[in-house]
């Protein structure tokens, strides 16, 4: 047979492959190992999230916000509840939105870390999956103590956030797997309040960073598959409508916190990391650099929430419950607390757009009100939804193992992109 009568072939790639984040399913058309074509198939997750929420009162809708990325959880929270406190014309009080502030970077930092550990799972490391969920515990501990939930926390909530930071961090207790000096280092940084935890981890987690990267860094296999492999330019990265990691690892410089500031961004002190080169490794150090930024910004908040106590939540029994100590003495707020709680508020009617710079990139919440106590349109803007498009473009001529880096560097989750 003459090399012209050689046909290309067709193989799907997912959407069971552990490589495939989810559900995605991958029709590649291959000339050997050469990807010549990729056609993403998405809507075999679909859940209807935007249209549920259409059908609930608003504030019953915040839970599923962090099921959209189960990764990014009180990021996606934020862009909600901000449409509906924009329609309210409410605002949340100061120390809320240092909580909202701190939280947001305590989750880039989840994502983060479930990010480069994943990746590098699906390239063939295997030592920094285990070190970065090592960290990752601790901080989903900040999660539980402040929601009672490790994952869907529905701890923002339109006017602030749903209560005060606690006195005290749960502690490890004796068992088989932990004992004697074992468990009094487990719980050496739990002896205080949450802010003291913080703190412990923000002067520690600079040197777990430091460890991920060399194990990774100047690995000599992770730069081959990473360096020169899903190169993106400035020009592709806008015109695809790309944001986040994937825009600033070609070396835009484009964060919504520092362009379009919400909550306390405006005053605490941090820097826009680029790359240069718009690889898979250019974005690899983003990302990493990024972790550094997000534990500055906690460090900041936590200093300033010690100094500073105050309300968080705003006194708008409109949008507020009543507290329980009211609710036992006056009848009033009894039926205001059921009133809230099962049928909710108005919402003046009007639209509006709000979005914030989550872990994966520009995640938005456009909101329509026509005056009811739920939504009459909700649709969200998923950044990796915008970002699929473009793989096709990414992975042509590279080989097939390639393919998988680029799906790794996109960091899907498809909660969000299959809404």
């Amino acid at each position: 047979m003459s090399s012209q009568e050689i046909r290309n072939y067709t193989m799907n790639f997912g959407p069971q492959h552990p490589a495939a984040h989810g559900v995605l399913r991958l029709v590649l058309e291959m000339d050997g190992e050469t990807v010549v074509r990729a056609d993403p198939h998405i809507g075999l997750l679909h859940r209807g999230t935007e249209k549920l929420a259409e059908s609930k009162p608003f504030n019953q809708s915040i839970g599923y916000m962090d099921r959209l990325d189960y990764v990014s959880m009180m990021c996606n929270e934020h862009a909600y509840v901000r449409a509906i406190e924009t329609l309210l014309g409410i605002e949340a009080p100061i120390r809320a939105q240092y909580i909202r502030t701190m939280f947001d970077e305590i989750t880039r930092i989840l994502n983060h870390l479930m990010w480069v550990g994943s990746n590098a799972l699906d390239l063939g490391a295997m030592a920094v999956f285990l070190y970065a969920f090592r960290e990752r515990e601790e901080l989903m501990d900040c999660y539980e103590a402040v929601s009672g939930a490790r994952m869907h926390a529905t701890y923002y909530r339109p006017g602030g956030v749903y209560r005060d930071l606690p006195g005290k961090m749960s502690q490890y207790r004796e068992s088989p797997w932990h004992k004697g000096k074992d468990l009094q280092r487990l719980n050496a940084w739990r002896e205080g309040s949450m802010l003291d935890f913080l703190d412990a981890f923000t002067a520690d987690f600079s040197k777990k960073v430091d460890e991920y990267e060399e194990l990774l860094t100047d690995n000599r296999i992770w730069k081959q598959r990473t360096v020169g492999i899903g190169v993106v330019s400035p020009e592709m990265a806008q015109q695809w409508g790309m944001t986040g990691v994937m825009l600033r690892g070609s070396g835009i410089a484009w964060d919504l916190r520092k362009k379009q500031p919400y909550a306390k961004y405006a005053d605490v002190d941090f820097d826009i990391p680029v790359g240069v080169n718009g690889d898979c490794y250019d974005r690899y150090l983003v990302r990493i650099e990024e972790m550094r930024q997000s534990n500055r910004i906690i460090k900041q908040c936590v200093d300033w929430l010690r100094a500073n106590p105050g309300p968080v939540m705003v006194e708008n029994f409109k949008v507020a419950p009543p507290k329980r100590e009211a609710m036992k003495e006056d009848m009033e707020a009894l039926i205001h607390h059921f009133k809230l709680f099962t049928e909710g508020y108005g919402v003046p009617a009007g639209e509006t757009y709000s979005a914030v710079e989550a872990p994966k990139g520009e995640f938005g919440c456009y909101l329509v009100s026509d005056g009811a106590n739920k939504p009459f349109r909700v649709h969200l803007r998923a950044p990796g939804f915008a970002h699929l498009s473009s793989m096709d473009v990414l992975v042509r001529g590279h080989m097939l193992a390639d393919a998988v880096a680029v799906i790794g560097t996109y960091d899907l989750v498809f909660g969000e992109v299959d809404r």
